[in-house]
């Protein structure tokens, strides 16, 4: 037996043994590794936690490789060692769904993946599963709803790759070259996603008002519910959105208290210190009237006082928010449209608020009022920044008095054109702050090739932080 079957024989019991038990084997695992670490493939594609949408996203050259994948073998042996572990890729993310109860990003990554499972078979994504276009998989056909259907990584937003007809030759079910068992598939599909449907236990308890009030708000169950409200209707869509209102109501107001507690803009010595009791400054009023001490007497007598300036410099600021609402962008999508909310209602702050992943929505006239902003958001989606860029440009009307937020992961299909645009607003005079993330912990994943330019740029990636933000934007603003 050749070294290659050998290895293809090793991934692929390596795959069937976690479809069958989700407990790792050590030495499969360990042997797969070594294999995909030698054919310079990504570790990624051995976690079944990671989506297919993730690592074509991160490794864009991976797309053309996993399109027809399943429509025929080819002859050469290595080359067939590198398609098996695609092959297990898309094999353990679409039927390796374990058990137990079901989130609503897991449904939505398992919709992702089985759209690319389909354009694997020549199919268009969505259609062995009934539907014309899977939701987070392939590109929007004319016609499709709002963003967050885009296209997967580092798929091109006009459809080119993804749209009607697959690079593997397929446009539906049974139409496409050597695809006979797609008939057979259908049912199978279909009966999976079912099935993580019927696992969302979380519906079953917003159906009922007494559970949903138990109910404690969290960011991960915010993350369902926003990710499941175009699912829910009725009582369980009420109690949906009591829930979110709750939890934006508890987080804005400890950003509220953070804002009123970080540091200020700098004292505007221009402007004479009003010379009233509270701004008195007692140490220098003594220390500059020493020489009037009288030793006899014991007295110091005062012929001048001195105050404190207080006065900072307030002019119209305008604060231009950028988040990317990928699927990895939740905290910072929550996190940041409340933030936007709470500097809109302070005095000369003109807070402007756009969303994007393939597409750009841009949230400024419901930027007071966050929940409002979190209903209208879709998560999930490929990350096209040219979308935002051309919605945030025309609102840079006097650089030197703005200040535009960037937070994203920066995994961008177009990385030289987004990264050109950035450094545009950057050399145009305006505040550029790039932030990984925003999250209570500052846990943030940035792409290497964005943070080095930032850096050479001289607006380094801003920590994930949220105290650490609030700070940076009180200061340019110096209200």
């Amino acid at each position: 037996m050749s070294t290659a079957e050998n290895r293809r024989q090793v991934l692929y019991w390596r795959l069937l043994a976690r479809l069958f038990d989700p407990e790792e084997q050590a030495a499969l695992e360990n042997g797969s590794m070594a294999i995909v670490d030698d054919l310079d493939l990504p570790a990624a594609l051995l976690d079944p936690a990671v989506s297919v949408d993730t690592v074509v996203q991160r490794f864009p050259h991976l797309e053309a490789e996993f399109d027809g994948l399943l429509n025929g073998a080819g002859d050469d042996r290595e080359g067939e060692v590198r398609r098996a572990a695609l092959v297990s890729k898309l094999l353990l993310n679409v039927f390796g769904t374990g058990s137990g109860n079901v989130t609503a990003g897991q449904l939505a990554r398992w919709q992702s993946d089985a759209g690319w499972f389909e354009r694997s078979l020549g199919c268009t994504p969505g259609s062995l599963r009934g539907r014309a276009a899977a939701a987070g998989a392939g590109a929007p056909s004319a016609g499709d709803g709002p963003a967050g259907a885009g296209s997967p990584g580092g798929t091109s937003p006009d459809g080119t790759s993804a749209g009607g007809a697959s690079p593997g030759g397929g446009t539906g079910v049974g139409t496409g070259p050597g695809n006979g068992f797609d008939g057979d598939l259908a049912p199978v599909l279909a009966a999976i996603e079912a099935d993580l449907v019927s696992r969302m236990r979380l519906r079953e308890v917003l159906a009922d008002p007494t559970l949903a009030k138990q109910l404690t708000p969290s960011m991960s169950l915010i993350e369902q519910l926003l990710r499941d409200k175009d699912n829910l209707d009725g009582v369980a869509l009420a109690n949906a959105k009591a829930l979110i209102r709750r939890f934006v109501d508890e987080v804005a107001e400890v950003l509220r208290t953070q804002v009123a507690q970080a540091s200020t803009g700098t004292i505007d010595r221009s402007i004479p210190p009003r010379r009233v009791y509270r701004n008195l400054d007692i140490n220098r009023t003594i220390w500059k009237n020493l020489p009037n001490w009288d030793p006899a007497e014991e007295r110091l007598y005062v012929d001048r006082l001195y105050y404190k300036q207080t006065a900072k410099r307030i002019t119209p600021a305008r604060l231009i928010v950028v988040v990317d609402q990928s699927g990895s962008m939740v905290d910072a999508m929550v996190n940041c449209t409340i933030l936007a909310s709470i500097f809109a209602g302070l005095p000369k702050v003109d807070v402007h608020l756009i969303a994007y992943d393939t597409r750009a929505l841009d949230l400024t006239p419901w930027v007071h009022d966050p929940f409002e902003v979190l209903l209208r958001t879709q998560l999930g989606g490929g990350t096209d920044g040219t979308v935002a860029l051309d919605l945030a440009r025309p609102k840079i009307a006097d650089p030197r008095n703005t200040v535009v937020v960037w937070i994203s992961d920066f995994y961008e299909w177009k990385e030289q054109a987004v990264f050109d645009g950035m450094a545009a607003i950057h050399r145009s005079g305006a505040r550029f702050i790039p932030v990984g993330s925003v999250s209570s912990g500052g846990q943030q994943s940035v792409n290497p090739w964005f943070r080095q330019r930032f850096k050479d740029q001289g607006t380094p990636v801003l920590s994930g932080r949220i105290k650490k933000l609030v700070t940076e934007l009180k200061n340019f603003l110096a209200f």
